[in-house]
């Protein structure tokens, strides 16, 4: 479609997701560089989870207040302060690169600065995004947002091992905080519609908690959004001891550039499924299709743990992403034509508080699971070794091998799981849509 056909909403939308585009490239090229550091300075899968513990737990802790904020303040200059912090993160972590004083808590301290920051940028992005969207183009919306996502997947393990040779993690982290300033000035060029407010009030303790009461209600009084809550916290859960291992379990037989080229490769899955997803819409029943491919999600999971080989794992790595696009953005269009506007903030960073509280304990879990529960049993010599090991490989790396397998079976027993619940699968008709301020 041609610009000049597009609404002028929608055509904000676009410049904004374009600067959210360049934010999440540089983003993710930090992550990558910053995960490795930490890897190769403590060879601990722990450690290595830690970073991502951190990058959840302030998530946790703010959503509550973060939503009540977005549904009062203007989400743009909601976005654009939280680009800010998180460029602020950026250039403390090179400082202390450039004068040699990083240490890894330092690495931990930033993943919170940044997180806390993303607790404010995420329900308001996701808010406005439904303001700039007409309801019948909200699945394509959300395919261009996880089309985005797919570029800084692709983009940073490929260009991240060439940069750090180059220009080294200092370097990195500078560009990451040019991305920030890129998305910042797209922000400025726009305005967003303003939504009337229910109140007006300002936000003591008192009217926080009245205020998080309603955003409660306003999902326990609706069997269908609950499911969906619970349902998703269960999946971010099995998603989180996957995001938890894969790059330590890689690292443990192969070397980094592989692990970029493998990384990569699950990039141009998340890129395939989002442009699909965009030219397609989704089917007209979300839920069946969230269940579908999940269920093919699971059977991506199963192949990383399978065996210790490059090329298994890259296939694996590759249809799990290839099917993310579709259960996060069905999912997250099903939310937005559910929940009325003026209460989205506060609802979607509810909803993120609970679902990333799953998340946060797979982060905790995942590395004693890994290093101490199912690695010993298939170190040689070890109680599977002549057993599991003869099939998925022995060695006390293995361990987070044993935990793929594991969430492989339990995401596919979810997945029948949901589409057997009614309240679930019945969600997009037991609840009216809201009036779509869009188009």
């Amino acid at each position: 479609m041609e610009l000049t056909l597009v609404s002028p909403r929608m055509r904000v939308f676009v410049l904004v997701w374009l600067g959210q585009l360049v934010s999440l490239v540089g983003s993710a090229l930090t992550s990558f560089a910053l995960g490795l550091w930490v890897y190769e300075q403590t060879h601990s899968v722990t450690h290595f989870a830690l970073t991502l513990f951190f990058r959840t737990l302030p998530v946790i802790l703010l959503s509550p207040i973060a939503g009540a904020l977005v549904d009062r303040w203007d989400k743009r200059r909601v976005m654009i302060f939280s680009d800010l912090g998180a460029a602020v993160a950026s250039v403390v972590v090179a400082a202390l690169l450039f004068t040699g004083r990083l240490e890894v808590w330092h690495i931990y301290a930033a993943a919170a600065l940044s997180a806390a920051c993303g607790a404010f940028q995420v329900p308001a992005y996701q808010a406005a995004s439904t303001l700039l969207v007409s309801k019948e183009q909200l699945g394509r919306a959300n395919g261009l947002v996880q089309t985005a996502q797919a570029a800084a997947e692709i983009a940073a393990p490929l260009l991240a091992g060439v940069l750090v040779v180059a220009i080294r993690i200092q370097g990195i982290l500078l560009i990451d905080v040019v991305t920030f300033l890129v998305s910042v000035t797209t922000l400025l060029l726009v305005r967003f519609p303003q939504v009337p407010r229910k109140t007006t009030a300002p936000l003591s303790r008192a009217t926080l908690t009245r205020e998080l009461g309603e955003a409660a209600r306003y999902i326990l009084t609706r069997p269908g959004l609950v499911a969906l809550t619970l349902f998703f916290a269960v999946v971010a859960f099995q998603g989180g001891l996957i995001v938890a291992l894969v790059q330590p379990m890689v690292l443990s037989f192969t070397t980094p550039d592989v692990l970029g080229l493998i990384l990569s490769g699950g990039g141009f899955g998340v890129l395939l499924g989002s442009l699909v997803l965009s030219a397609w819409g989704g089917p007209q029943r979300r839920t069946k299709g969230i269940m579908a491919f999940l269920f093919l999600f699971g059977g991506g999971i199963l192949l990383i743990g399978a065996q210790p080989s490059a090329l298994l794992v890259a296939l694996g790595v590759f249809s799990a992403h290839f099917c993310a696009p579709f259960i996060n953005g069905l999912n997250q269009a099903i939310w937005q034509t559910k929940v009325a506007v003026n209460v989205q903030g506060r609802v979607f960073a509810l909803r993120q508080m609970v679902v990333q509280l799953t998340q946060l304990v797979a982060f905790v879990i995942a590395g004693p699971l890994a290093d101490t529960v199912f690695g010993p049993l298939l170190a040689p010599g070890g109680a599977w070794a002549d057993s599991l090991g003869q099939l998925i490989g022995v060695g006390a790396e293995r361990g987070a091998a044993v935990v793929f397998l594991l969430m492989g079976l339990t995401v596919l027993t979810t997945a029948i799981g949901g589409a057997l619940y009614r309240p679930l699968q019945q969600v997009e008709t037991t609840l009216p849509d809201v009036i779509a301020v869009g188009d």
